[in-house]
């Protein structure tokens, strides 16, 4: 027998490719048809097999049937997709690909007649025909963007006056600049116009790096420094207290707390530190030691102490606590060393230091309570101490007494109105996230609000709750914003309120009651065995969800991983936002990663608006009924050393299995894009402009920088000038944005990811400074680093 041409090896090659790729689109097509989903990729699957069984006769019919594929996709992607590129390209570039191997001459000169009409001699012409018309579409939709919004914010009240609360305006004081949360800077010398020349002023590293002995999984970098008149200030993961010379990064001093080893830890953290200007010194205050420590640094630490240090010097004012810290631990429930402590930093105003704690998340319901507690700044005494399940007895309680064990915690940032007496704190829920059928009431009236209490006492004056017997973890993550509002003429002082599930709620913040309309809305039903759900759930009149997912949402890089994700949508109980988890497995979405997290937004006064950063990613959860309070379900393995065993739940009726909604290659099943910047007009509830933000350069197997839109997780800064700045995407970028259209309009490259919220400094040179961290995030992947960056206009 004679050996096979090259010719004839080339088509029995691509007829092999068609035919596989056929017979996997059939196979998963007649199963998404099952399931009740889309019929176009069993229909897709039998052109293909058809046009391998006909090229392989050597029948020109081979192209006509591959033409109407061809069609047949670009009909189907156009339907679902519209002009939107992504969504188009992996519909239809596996079929455009195999149409363009079909019109190479080796594959169509056997098929051509040399008589008779066009089509018998030029049998490839109707493929010709439809490859060109999809691509003219996809060209086309290069320059359609159906997400996005465009608009203009009106520009700042001319003679507006700087708003600075008697903190210098080249200066940061606390996590948001002040304790209301803005992260506005008045400083105006960076512009939209100059801010393209922006340069790396100085660099400085810390020499703390995760992945030490001990180190959870979330071991991050998430600090956003403090400027003290010619000091910074920050804190890192391993909880070292650092002073910089803000025009030259030189390190000035560096406090060791000496953490003690072998912590339960979830998270590994410290997002900055609490700061008592000396103006606020106790009169008659007990010096202690011969040390006065007019000003000072609050800094928690992961094994549970409140340590306060001399700005100057870096030591410990002996004076509070009686040597220089207080133990969080006192009257805790369940004390277990790293599994309750403050990742975030404390209020310090009115001459006390309020702060909360995370408790770790779904490992057990024997954890330690949610307790906010105020301290004496000066002396470290405990002036009370407020218990969400125990809300009415503020008093410091009796020795030998405990708080309420797996009390709603507090593990995000707090704001303060000093003039009201009131605190602002973002709570979540009670332990385990996925399962209430144990709560009681007050856990139920208290979990997942913003809750306003007395400075002075403690005691609750307001809370307004967001969800509604939470079930899937929705905590309250971020900083509450408090600016002042123009509403019909009047001042309204107001609270903005950014949630997971991506409601931005516009309070009055003297009573808690909605300046921007709360509608309740009906919820799905059905929760597990031994639980229940809210009949219904509040919703923003300003609000970021997205609309709900279906099949032409999903998305992969190829037809066969879009049609996987498919069919496990159809697998998963999916009816909305605030469907319950389930034995099945439920679609979350927006998943807990939240729309919004602890980053927060970032408020211009003047302009009024939110800066913010939308990011959208599904999570699948679903319950694992456990047997017995040892067994492991969903680890593997128990952790190494004294780690906790993630997502367990001991004591409860579930184990729960939480991870992204992911294709079978590691990519979101939803289409992009992920994330997004935005300015939302805080008056009216008016979206302005939103564009997709980022690229998936450092996400990528390979380092494309398609700017796709990629999430944001640590927050943005706006500034008197008119250019916002933002840090924190997964590609390693620092960015400039003009906050009147959102155009971005300067970049720098990172060393590492920048999951923290950069802030602007004024330094001695008299330039405004903006500083970024670029540290990474464990849980994220992104690059591990210890860089601290200060960039500034050239001298």
């Amino acid at each position: 027998m004679a050996a096979a041409s090259p010719r004839s090896a080339l088509v029995w090659i691509l007829a092999a490719v068609l035919a596989l790729c056929g017979l996997a689109l059939a196979a998963g097509g007649g199963w998404l048809i099952a399931l009740g989903g889309s019929w176009f990729y069993l229909i897709a699957g039998l052109g293909l097999l058809a046009t391998a069984a006909l090229l392989v006769a050597g029948r020109p019919a081979a192209l006509w049937v591959f033409a109407a594929v061809v069609a047949g996709t670009l009909a189907w992607a156009l339907r679902e997709a519209g002009l939107d590129w992504w969504p188009l390209a992996t519909r239809g570039g596996l079929v455009f690909v195999l149409g363009a191997l079909l019109l190479l001459p080796w594959i169509t000169r056997p098929l051509r007649a040399p008589t008779g009409g066009t089509l018998a001699r030029r049998p490839g012409l109707p493929l010709a025909v439809v490859l060109a018309v999809s691509l003219a579409v996809a060209v086309a939709s290069w320059f359609t963007d159906p997400h996005r919004i465009a608009g203009r914010v009106a520009e700042a009240p001319a003679g507006a006056a700087a708003e600075t609360f008697g903190i210098p305006a080249g200066e940061w004081h606390a996590y948001g600049r002040t304790h209301d949360g803005k992260r506005y800077s008045p400083l105006a010398q960076i512009t939209p116009e100059n801010v393209d020349r922006l340069e790396v002023a100085w660099e400085y590293h810390t020499g703390d790096m995760r992945g030490q002995p001990g180190d959870p999984t979330e071991t991050t970098f998430e600090v956003t420094p403090l400027k003290i008149g010619d000091r910074l200030f920050l804190c890192t993961p391993h909880q070292f207290v650092i002073a910089l010379d803000p025009d030259t990064g030189e390190e000035l001093w560096r406090f060791d707390p000496k953490i003690q080893g072998e912590l339960a830890l979830q998270h590994l953290t410290c997002r900055g530190l609490g700061y008592r200007p000396p103006a606020a010194q106790a009169a008659g205050a007990d010096a202690g030691a011969g040390e006065r420590c007019d000003a000072r640094l609050y800094m928690p630490t992961a094994d549970g102490r409140l340590i306060a240090l001399d700005p100057e010097t870096g030591t410990r004012c002996e004076q509070f606590g009686g040597n220089g810290d207080v133990d969080l631990w006192q009257h805790m429930p369940n004390v277990n060393p790293g599994a309750y402590y403050s990742t975030s930093p404390p209020v310090v105003t009115r001459d006390v230091v309020v702060i909360g704690g995370t408790v770790l998340d779904n490992v057990s319901t024997s954890e330690p309570s949610g307790v906010i507690r105020g301290f004496d700044a000066a002396t470290g005494d405990l002036l009370w101490n407020w218990d969400p399940a125990n809300p009415t007895q503020t008093d410091p309680l009796p020795e030998g007494e405990t708080y309420t064990p797996n009390s709603p915690n507090s593990w995000s940032i707090s704001a303060a109105d000093e003039d009201l007496g009131l605190v602002y704190v973002p709570l979540g829920n009670q332990p385990p996230d996925q399962f209430g059928g144990n709560r009681s009431a007050m856990v139920e009236r208290y979990s997942t609000s913003v809750v306003a209490l007395d400075l002075r006492t403690g005691m609750p004056r307001w809370h307004f709750q967001t969800v509604h017997h939470d079930l899937w973890d929705y905590d309250v993550p971020a900083q509450p914003s408090l600016v002042d509002l123009t509403i019909d003429a009047e001042t309204v002082p107001a609270l903005v309120q950014p949630t997971k599930q991506g409601d931005l709620y516009v309070l009055d913040r003297r009573t808690g009651e909605p300046i921007l309309p709360v509608t309740e809305v009906v919820a799905p039903q059905g929760a597990a065995e031994g639980d229940h759900t809210a009949a219904t759930q509040p919703v923003s009149a300003l609000s970021y969800d997205p609309p709900p997912l279906d099949g032409a949402d999903m998305w992969g890089a190829t037809l066969f991983d879009q049609l996987a994700c498919r069919i496990q949508l159809k697998q998963l109980r999916y009816e909305g936002r605030y469907t319950p988890p389930s034995l099945q497995g439920s679609l979350i979405y927006p998943g807990n990663f939240g729309v919004f997290n602890w980053g927060g937004i970032a408020v211009d006064p003047h302009r009024q608006i939110a800066f913010s950063t939308p990011a959208y990613l599904a999570f699948t959860s679903r319950l694992i009924p456990r047997e017995d309070d040892e067994s492991l379900y969903v680890n593997t393995k128990a952790p190494e050393g004294s780690l906790p065993a993630l997502n367990e739940n001991f004591g409860a009726p579930y184990a729960v299995e939480l991870k992204p909604f992911l294709s079978p290659i590691g990519l979101p099943c939803q289409q992009p894009p992920w994330g997004y910047v935005s300015a939302a007009d805080l008056t009216t509830g008016e979206i302005v402009w939103m564009h997709k933000n980022g690229t998936v350069r450092d996400m990528a197997p390979v380092p494309l920088p398609f700017a796709m839109g990629v999430p944001d997780l640590g927050g943005p800064v706006v500034t008197a000038g008119g250019v916002a700045f933002l840090s924190g995407t997964l590609d390693y970028y620092v960015r400039g944005y003009d906050v009147a259209t959102g155009d971005e309009l300067w970049r720098a490259r990172l060393p590492a990811g920048g999951q923290a919220t950069p802030m602007s400094y004024e330094g001695a040179d008299g330039r405004q400074y903006v500083l970024v961290i670029a540290g990474g995030h464990g849980s994220l992947g992104t690059k591990a680093g210890d860089a601290v960056i200060a960039y500034a206009l050239p001298q």
